[in-house]
C-alpha cells in the first residue's frame, strides 16, 4: 500500500477514520501529512464525540474534557460538518474548586451511661442506706463490711486479668470486714490492729504458692488494704459517735452533691480540660461547680444537721470535700488507666461497679471525720 492511500478522504458519508481509530485531531481538525490539501480537509466530517456518561466532571471521568469511546463508534444520526450532540455542544464548565462535603450536623453532648438507670439504682442504694443508717447502727456496719468486700473482689480480679497480680483475697476480705467492725467497737486503734493484722496474714498467705512474683503481689495485697478496708474504717468511726447517724449523712450528702455539681456544671459549661491524661472527661468548670454546690451544701449540714455545728464551718468542710473527692476520682481513673478499663465491674447499671461509686467516697471518709472532730469534737 502506497503512503498516498493513508490520506485518501473517506466515501461521502461515513466518518473520518483518523479521528476514531488512529489518535489524530477530532473535531474537523485535517490530520496532518503530506498528502492533504486544504479542498481535501474541507470535505472529512468529522468523527462526533460519543460519550459514555456526563460531559466534563462526572464521578466516572478521570481527565476533564476527554472522550470516552467505551460504545459504539458510529451512530445512526448524523450531523453537519462541524456540529456536535447537543449534549456536547455548551458543556457545563468544570469548577477549579473542590466540592466539600457538606458539613455534619452538630451533635448533642451525651452524658456517657444511662441516666435514668444510675438515677434508679442511686435513688435505690440511698434508701438502703438512709433506712439501715436511722434504724440500726450495726445493720449500716453490715453494709459497709459488704461493700468493702464486694470492691475489694472488684480490684483483685480486675489486678489479675489485666496485670496478671493475684493479691490473696481471701485474707484481705476477711481481714477488710474486720478491720470496719474493729473501728466500730474499738475506735481507731482497732482499725490500726486490724490493718496491721490483715497485711501480715497477705504475707504468709501468698507464701502457699510459687515465690514468682511474690513481690508484686504482696504489695498489691497490702495497697488494697489499705486503699478499700482501712479508708472505709472512717465511716464507722463516725458512726460511732452519740450524733453518728447524722455525721455519716452530712458525709454522704457532701460527696454526692460534690460529684453532682461537677458532672452538671462539666457536662454544660466544661471547656477547660482538668487533668486530660489522667481523665479526660473532667474540667476546671466541673471543679468549680464541684467546690460551690459543696460549700453550700456543707453550710446547710453543719447548720441543721450537726450539733453545735456552724455555717462557716460547713463552707470550710464542703471545699475540703469537693478536693478530697475529686482526687479520689482521678486516683481511681489512674489505676483504671493503668489496667486498661473503664469501670471496675458492671454490677451496678448505669454506675459500674461498686469501686466506681467508692472512689470518691474512700478517702473523703478521713477529711470528713477528722474535720467533724476538730469543729464539735468526737463524742
Amino acid at each position: 500500500m502506497s503512503d498516498s492511500s493513508w490520506g485518501a478522504p473517506p466515501p461521502a458519508g461515513q466518518t473520518g477514520y483518523w479521528g476514531s481509530t488512529m489518535g489524530g485531531p477530532v473535531q474537523g481538525a485535517a490530520p496532518a501529512g503530506p498528502t492533504y490539501d486544504a479542498p481535501e480537509a474541507q470535505q472529512t466530517r468529522p468523527m462526533p464525540i460519543v460519550p459514555d456518561g456526563p460531559a466534563y466532571g462526572g464521578d466516572q471521568d478521570d481527565d476533564r474534557g476527554a472522550a470516552r469511546l467505551s460504545g459504539p463508534l458510529f451512530r445512526d444520526e448524523t450531523f453537519q460538518a462541524g456540529e456536535l450532540p447537543a449534549e456536547t455542544q455548551n458543556p457545563e464548565p468544570m469548577s477549579d474548586v473542590p466540592q466539600q462535603p457538606p458539613a455534619p450536623a452538630p451533635q448533642k453532648k451525651s452524658a456517657g451511661r444511662d441516666l435514668s438507670a444510675a438515677i434508679g439504682v442511686g435513688v435505690g442504694l440511698g434508701v438502703v442506706i438512709v433506712a439501715s443508717l436511722f434504724i440500726v447502727k450495726a445493720v449500716f456496719v453490715g453494709v459497709i463490711a459488704i461493700a468493702v468486700v464486694v470492691g475489694l473482689w472488684e480490684l483483685t480480679s480486675r489486678l489479675k486479668e489485666r496485670k496478671e497480680i493475684r493479691a490473696p483475697l481471701v485474707p484481705l476480705a476477711v481481714g477488710g470486714a474486720a478491720m470496719v467492725v474493729a473501728g466500730y467497737v474499738r475506735g481507731a486503734e482497732g482499725a490500726w490492729v486490724a490493718m496491721a493484722l490483715t497485711a501480715l496474714a497477705t504475707l504468709v498467705w501468698r507464701m502457699t504458692e510459687r515465690p514468682e512474683g511474690y513481690l508484686k503481689d504482696v504489695t498489691a495485697g497490702v495497697f488494697a488494704a489499705f486503699y478499700v478496708p482501712f479508708l472505709a474504717t472512717f465511716v464507722a468511726l463516725m458512726l460511732a459517735a452519740d450524733d453518728g447517724p447524722w455525721r455519716v449523712l452530712t458525709f454522704l450528702l457532701l460527696t454526692v452533691v460534690s460529684d453532682t455539681g461537677a458532672y452538671a456544671v462539666g457536662w454544660r459549661f466544661g471547656k477547660h480540660k482538668l487533668a486530660p491524661r489522667i481523665s479526660p472527661g473532667k474540667t476546671r468548670e466541673g471543679l468549680l461547680g464541684a467546690v460551690l454546690f459543696a460549700m453550700v451544701a456543707g453550710a446547710l449540714c453543719m447548720h441543721f444537721l450537726i450539733d453545735g455545728g456552724a455555717w462557716w464551718q460547713g463552707l470550710l468542710l464542703g471545699l475540703a470535700v469537693a478536693a478530697s473527692a475529686t482526687l479520689g476520682d482521678l486516683g481511681e481513673s489512674m489505676i483504671k488507666r493503668d489496667l486498661g478499663i473503664k469501670d471496675m465491674g458492671t454490677l451496678l447499671p448505669g454506675h459500674g461497679g461498686i469501686m466506681d461509686r467508692l472512689d470518691s467516697l474512700l478517702p473523703t471518709a478521713p477529711v470528713v471525720w477528722l474535720l467533724l472532730v476538730v469543729f464539735v469534737g468526737s463524742a
